[in-house]
This record gives C-alpha cells, sequence and structure tokens, in this order.
C-alpha cells in the first residue's frame, strides 16, 4: 500500500473515530509505528489531527476538508481550468485539481461514477472525460501534480501538442491505467514522495 493510501485510510478513520493510537493504526494496515508516523506528519501539517502521546486526535475545525476549493484527492487548491469533476451516483460532485487526480479518484471511486467532466487544455471547454484523449510524459509543464496529465476534446489535437511538446497520448481507460501505474511504481509522482498541501 502506498503513502498516500495509508494517509486516505487514516483520514476515513480520524474522521469517524476521533482518536486514534498509533500502535492500532500499525496494527491495521500492517506497517511499523515508524512508518505511520511518518504517514500521519503531512495530516498534521495541513491541520486535520493534532498529536497526542503515543496517537493522533481530529482537529475540531479540519476546515480544509470543508473549503470546497480544494481538490477531494489531494487538497490541493482547485485551478478552474484544469478542473476534473465526478458526478456520483448519490447526486454529490466531487472536483479535483487537476485530472492526474481525478483520474486516480475515479479508479477509486469506480462504479460510484455516473459522469465525469474536464477541459480541454487548448480550447478551455467542458468535455466529457470518458470520451478525451490524454497527454502524459509531455515537456510542457503546468503548475499542478506530476506526472502532469492534459486533456483535449480531439485526439487530432492531442497528436498536434505532442509533435511539438513531446509525450504520449492515450484513451480515458489506458490514462487512468498509466497514471495508477506510475503510482505504484513511484515514478516521481507527486503523492508518493512529498506531502499533501
Amino acid at each position: 500500500m502506498l503513502p498516500i493510501e495509508r494517509q486516505n485510510k487514516i483520514r476515513e478513520w480520524i474522521k469517524t473515530e476521533n482518536t486514534l493510537k498509533v500502535s492500532e493504526i500499525s496494527k491495521r494496515l500492517g506497517v511499523s509505528e515508524m512508518t505511520i508516523y511518518r504517514d500521519v506528519k503531512p495530516l498534521v501539517e495541513e491541520g486535520l489531527v493534532l498529536k497526542t502521546s503515543g496517537g493522533i486526535t481530529l482537529t475540531t475545525t479540519p476546515e480544509h476538508i470543508q473549503n470546497k476549493n480544494n481538490c477531494t484527492y489531494c487538497h490541493k487548491p482547485i485551478h478552474s481550468g484544469m478542473a476534473y469533476r465526478l458526478i456520483l451516483n448519490n447526486e454529490q460532485i466531487e472536483t479535483t485539481c487537476c485530472p492526474h487526480c481525478g483520474l486516480l479518484r475515479h479508479k477509486q471511486l469506480g462504479d460510484k461514477v455516473v459522469q465525469a467532466i474536464c477541459s480541454d487544455f487548448l480550447r478551455h471547454t467542458t468535455i466529457s472525460a470518458l470520451h478525451a484523449s490524454y497527454v502524459l510524459d509531455t515537456s510542457l509543464h503546468v503548475e499542478c501534480c506530476q506526472p502532469q496529465v492534459l486533456v483535449f476534446e480531439y485526439q487530432e489535437h492531442a497528436k498536434k501538442f505532442i509533435k511539438g511538446f513531446g509525450g504520449s497520448v492515450y484513451t480515458f481507460s489506458e490514462a487512468m491505467t498509466k497514471v495508477d501505474q506510475k503510482m505504484n511504481g513511484q515514478e516521481g509522482c507527486c503523492h508518493s514522495v512529498k506531502p499533501m498541501n
């Protein structure tokens, strides 16, 4: 299990239970207590939890969770031009800061997602995420999660884009698989190498 996955589990548990012992988290996740302390550090830094003697407790006002201007996956601020929106079967809408986080969250939610929309990188129009073309490994860098993912409504636009800036074009399912592989392989993904902001 990756650090981000453990952190997400800890988030779920702390919101439900309010207080957790590091030794209990360690047992549940099957990792050392030292690993848990490393996993908890970003949660303390972002203000979700406070350290206690041998454990953690939920802060009384976890503002970053209530803030709809933050990514539901990594909690970074959302920039409308890169946002990826997931419409769920319970009529809730989740928004991520970029297609990178959108694809990862979409994979987590699976069948709960009834529709996903995002913005075309060049034309800034709203498009269906399921029918888009995705560009990864381009030399053009935008200020968001790595490995970055750029979305195009038309495959021909994506192919022309990579002629100038490099990269590879993927379908929705291929892009989801590729980003997930990079996460699991820890090939420089922002969530596996630095704490969430």
